[in-house]
């Protein structure tokens, strides 16, 4: 894709400031093109292992603070029926809690990805579903 990232172990030097982590976020893309110091990242991502699901609600409200063409939030359930209350309860708590305008006006897409530990027979077809967020709708689609 042409992007250069930023994680914890590959320092980028894009930016005017060196960093292994931008923004406290686990992985940020940049185009790698250009001579701008201060470019903005084309795509953040987030890990998130805990079964908490206050911290994964942290961890797409980081990537939503963001902007980016594209924002994902990775993270783990036992079984496939507990990742999708999970997806509802995010767009419960996060996702509606943003004001009509801010949601609407979100560009670039946001992106969960939901493994699931009860599928690991089936890694990586079937152990991963990932869900697209509806801003309008307020609300994560499965396609």
């Amino acid at each position: 894709m042409g992007w250069r990232g930023a994680a914890r172990g590959h320092r980028s030097d894009l930016l005017a400031v060196a960093r292994s982590e931008y923004l406290a976020l686990d992985v940020v893309a940049f185009e790698a093109a250009g001579d701008r110091r201060w470019r903005f990242p084309v795509s953040v991502f987030e890990l998130e292992n805990s079964p908490a699901d206050h911290l994964v609600a942290y961890s797409l409200w980081k990537v939503l603070c963001v902007r980016a063409n594209l924002r994902v939030v990775f993270c783990y359930r036992q079984d496939a029926s507990a990742g999708a209350e999970l997806v509802r309860h995010l767009a419960n708590e996060v996702v509606q809690s943003m004001e009509i305008p801010t949601r609407s006006g979100l560009a670039g897409e946001t992106l969960l990805v939901v493994g699931s530990r009860s599928e690991t027979a089936t890694f990586p077809y079937g152990f991963f579903k990932d869900w697209t967020l509806d801003a309008n709708m307020a609300r994560f689609c499965r396609h």
